[in-house]
């Protein structure tokens, strides 16, 4: 098989590298992830319980299916899906936060198998999986078309490739560059570039291209009031979700 080009932005990778240590403090750089992830976790889980016929309501409801989570980072959506009972691959290119993820999996008894690598260099081994996650990567790829297309590759038929990113707009520039990096300091700043983000028939345009039947969508709000985060049908203004299922 011919190795496919590498999506692999690297001054995005260097950006991580940089925050490596801080993926488990929830009061860290990564503190927006910590407080998006129940509601991450609820829009993934219920995609697969959809797909795959699931109960919920079970201990290991993701027991059997096998699931590649590309940007793993420091594991906070690897672990979860490995606790449901998924044989998880958790990949990323920056190198500092596997031995993190490594280390805290092994703390939380967990069996992960945790690579440092791009979604490319599984493309070209014979492995396949039964879901893809792609949260929150989107927008710092090289090539988002390239990259949703290897997305796309690497699922068995029937397959669900479930992804995230930001809108992109002048609300999602308020409240993701000026007030995330510049007002509240949740994130460096320059750890978003607003002309990567991707409006949500953008995303669904490069699904379907890569052969991919879009099943859902979703924006994932933020509520300064509440200080909380919810999912919802109609505001997908800045961070949203969205499914594609490969054919059978």
């Amino acid at each position: 098989m011919t190795q496919p080009n590498s999506t692999i932005d690297p001054s995005e990778v260097a950006k991580f590298e940089a925050m490596a240590a801080e993926w488990w403090d929830p009061a860290g750089k990564f503190k927006p992830l910590h407080q998006m992830n129940p509601v991450r976790l609820d829009y993934i889980t219920r995609q697969i319980a959809a797909q795959f016929g699931r109960d919920l309501s079970t201990a290991q409801p993701f027991d059997g299916l096998r699931l590649l989570d590309i940007g793993c980072g420091g594991g906070l959506l690897s672990e979860p899906m490995a606790r449901l009972g998924a044989s998880v691959v958790g990949a990323d290119a920056a190198e500092r936060n596997i031995p993190v993820a490594q280390l805290h999996a092994e703390q939380s008894g967990l069996e992960i198998d945790y690579r440092h690598c791009a979604a490319e260099d599984i493309l070209v081994t014979d492995e396949r999986f039964d879901i893809v996650l792609a949260m929150e990567i989107v927008e710092h790829v090289a090539d988002p078309s390239d990259f949703i297309q290897t997305c796309a590759d690497l699922l068995v038929p029937s397959g669900l490739l479930i992804a995230s990113t930001l809108n992109r707009n002048p609300k999602s520039y308020m409240m993701a560059i000026v007030g995330a990096e510049n007002v509240m300091k949740w994130l460096p700043k320059g750890t978003h570039d607003w002309s990567k983000f991707l409006k949500p028939d953008e995303l669904t345009a490069m699904l379907v291209s890569a052969n991919l039947t879009a099943v859902d969508k979703k924006g994932m709000v933020f509520n300064p009031i509440t200080w909380r985060w919810s999912l919802s049908d109609r505001d997908l203004s800045v961070n949203y979700a969205c499914a594609g299922v490969k054919p059978a």
